[in-house]
């Protein structure tokens, strides 16, 4: 069987992810990959056993072979990456956010509608096996009428003024930071399984730590980045490390949630409980197997992922029988699996709805963000207008 031959531009940690997950298919092979300077593409291909390297993003474009663009750089080259991508008729997936603004995200669902390629945006905690049962279970009316979603998304690796990343820089990674980085998958994760859209918001927001220290020598490690620093150069730092946001979903559902990057002991902790006027469900990404369901007149439940135990569609995104964990690595494959269906399907002649995250849910996450920075600077609600045809 011929494989889809894919590229990757940035190979970072997220980079590498990407990497891992497609060779898992069976169907893929990474050929190429760009890199900022031919030294630095150079280390990573040989780290990652890619056959090509480039020095720039535009050469791996030209390259014939390549059909697939993994656009893994960081936030502020996202627009241009993709762009360029698309016009080089190439199917992109993207990490988030798709772009800075969402004039230039707009453009990009318009781009790849003309050009036919497959778009996808990393949104890959949809593929969780338990997120789909509550997905499917709300579907099914098990939870009775949702009335309230609240929770939280927290971290704590900004916790100190030491802490430093291209993130926490305005230029580089977005006017927003806690919310657009992680809030915008708590945002998805509470949209897809409700079938809802976010349409108002009302934010607060701050900036924890408004001057950090950052590093005026550094050295990048394959496995992490180790900082070796003979001094520090104090910056200004703008973008929130922590936020809260009251939100009403199109039909009237209320909900809160709490993004923070300073929250010690929190490492990637997704969480939310869902209120329905049978049944409740919470969900905690830090341990993914488990699914707590609330009940008012009887016990309350455990359900452990398990095929067996899950409804028939949710059992899809799980590769693994009971008592068998699936986390991080196995979700971004399941992403990895549905988006290159697509491109085998279209490579086939054949096309059909996507079933996983694409350029228009980036573009709708990104007109979200911007809600929830001008609700945080009005000190009043704000509405979310989402566009049905771009």
């Amino acid at each position: 069987m011929t494989k889809i031959k894919a590229g990757l531009i940035g190979a970072g940690f997220i980079g590498r992810s990407h990497v891992e997950a497609v060779r898992r298919l069976g169907v893929v092979e990474i050929v190429a990959l760009a890199e900022e300077n031919q030294e630095l593409a150079d280390l990573k291909a040989k780290q990652l056993k890619v056959p090509k390297a480039y020095d720039d993003y535009h050469s791996l474009l030209d390259d014939k072979e390549v059909e697939v663009i993994h656009n893994c750089t960081p936030n502020f080259n996202h627009f241009e990456v993709t762009k360029a991508s698309i016009k080089a008729m190439k199917h992109v997936v993207s990490e988030k956010p798709l772009a800075m603004t969402p004039k230039q995200s707009a453009e990009l669902v318009e781009l790849a509608n003309e050009a036919g390629v497959v778009n996808a945006i990393d949104f890959c905690y949809r593929f969780y096996p338990l997120v789909q049962q509550v997905k499917i279970m709300i579907e099914h009316a098990e939870l009775g009428d949702v009335f309230a979603v609240h929770g939280s998304y927290l971290q704590d690796w900004l916790l100190y003024d030491t802490d430093y990343n291209w993130r926490v820089e305005t230029a580089l990674g977005g006017e927003s930071r806690a919310v657009a980085d992680i809030g915008s998958h708590w945002c998805d994760v509470i949209q897809f399984v409700t079938g809802l859209k976010i349409t108002e918001v009302m934010a607060d927001l701050k900036t924890i730590i408004p001057i950090r220290k950052k590093p005026t020598a550094t050295k990048e490690t394959f496995a992490q980045k180790e900082f070796q620093s003979s001094g520090y150069e104090a910056k200004q730092i703008t973008n929130e490390d922590y936020g809260s946001v009251l939100f009403n979903l199109e039909n009237g559902t209320k909900g809160v949630f709490t993004v923070s990057q300073v929250s010690a002991g929190r490492k990637n902790r997704l969480y939310f409980e869902i209120d329905g006027s049978k049944l409740a469900v919470a969900w905690d990404q830090e341990e993914p197997n488990r699914l707590w369901i609330g009940n008012r007149n009887a016990p309350n439940q455990l359900l452990l992922k398990d095929p067996l135990l899950l409804h028939t569609k949710a059992a899809r995104f799980a590769d693994y029988p009971g008592g068998h964990p699936e986390a991080y690595p196995d979700i971004l494959k399941m992403f990895m699996k549905s988006v290159y269906l697509s491109i085998l399907a279209l490579k086939n002649h054949h096309s059909s709805p996507p079933d996983f995250p694409t350029f228009i849910d980036g573009h709708d996450e990104m007109l979200l963000v911007e809600a929830i920075l001008k609700s945080d600077k009005t000190r009043r609600w704000s509405g979310i207008s989402y566009p049905r045809v771009l």
